[in-house]
């Protein structure tokens, strides 16, 4: 029987199955504001709204969801029903950089030590989101089936999850107008090109935009090879393919690493609700374990830089 349970929080887009097979059996919902004023927990599993029907709601000029990480009662409610059960918690949370959820469990798990001073709480801030934190509680839910104690567990994460990569196109550049991140100008003129811009994880855990190419197939060829370039022991990894209302996108990502990268496995998933009131529609990526990146993405830029030369002269 485990001696400690991992808890993700709703930014980590793990699904029913994906709860199921790695026996995870509780997330931290955030909450989500509606348009219309009113808020709920997040829908991890799109059973109220449909992911498509949740990305093209977000088509509207005006219309934006917004989100806030799990109240202290949900985060105090969930550790609190394992360790009185006997269980101590790791808990894996959305990058401290983009939220409060790690200061969050930081502050619950202090209290809660008073009242089971013979359980064991460990919080780690995953400096990811979305998928790319899927991918470390896959990780670390693979580290503790072998047999690992939960401190060796969190330092394995502590450990990989600045080896968590992603690429791929994101294309609705509107939806970046609507956040703030580019002028109506650029997104009028680059949708019109065809302008797809593909970001990596920096250190600091926010999206660093990399490269922007023109058109679905030069996106993807620079995928293929940014992987390559990028990744460890592909044959062992499960990759995620994630995507926000972009499903055929993603399975022609999917088949093509399948092909040219031969990883053990691939996932499409959707990108969850609460991360994609950020994201917005429109981004297709994969996600998976490379080499640690580089201060200021220094490294990584460079491989970009020779890929796009590479694509640009054929």
């Amino acid at each position: 029987m485990d001696k400690f349970v991992i808890i993700p929080d709703s930014a980590s887009d793990f699904t029913a199955p994906l709860r199921e097979r790695f026996n995870v059996p509780d997330v931290l919902l955030g909450v989500v504001y509606f348009p219309d004023g009113h808020f709920e927990p997040a829908d991890l599993d799109f059973e109220r709204m449909s992911a498509e029907e949740y990305y093209n709601s977000m088509k509207g000029r005006k219309v934006l969801y917004k989100t806030s990480n799990a109240p202290v009662s949900e985060i105090e409610s969930k550790f609190e029903k394992h360790l009185a059960a006997g269980k101590d918690v790791l808990s894996i949370s959305l990058s401290s950089g983009l939220s409060g959820s790690y200061q969050a469990t930081l502050l619950v798990a202090e209290e809660l030590r008073k009242k089971y001073p013979e359980r064991k709480i460990i919080c780690v801030d995953s400096l990811r989101y979305s998928t790319a934190l899927s991918k470390l509680v896959v990780m670390a839910c693979q580290k503790r089936d072998e047999g690992a104690t939960i401190e060796e567990t969190a330092a394995f994460i502590e450990e990989k999850k600045h080896c968590i990569h992603q690429i791929g196109p994101m294309d609705d550049l509107f939806f970046l107008v609507k956040t703030g991140r580019i002028s109506n100008f650029k997104a009028f003129f680059g949708t019109l090109a065809g302008v797809n811009p593909m970001a990596d994880f920096n250190r600091e855990g926010m999206s660093q935009v990399l490269v922007k190419f023109k058109g679905k197939k030069a996106a993807f060829d620079a995928c293929i090879k940014y992987i390559q370039a990028t990744i460890v022991e592909p044959e062992k990894q499960l990759i995620f393919v994630a995507h926000s209302n972009r499903k055929a996108q993603a399975e022609i990502l999917a088949e093509r690493i399948r092909q040219e990268i031969k990883p053990a496995e691939i996932i499409i998933n959707d990108v969850g609700i609460s991360c994609g009131a950020t994201i917005g529609p429109g981004l297709c990526a994969a996600f998976y374990e490379g080499r640690p990146v580089s201060e200021g993405l220094k490294e990584e830029q460079a491989i970009m830089d020779t890929i796009a030369a590479e694509l640009k002269g054929q």
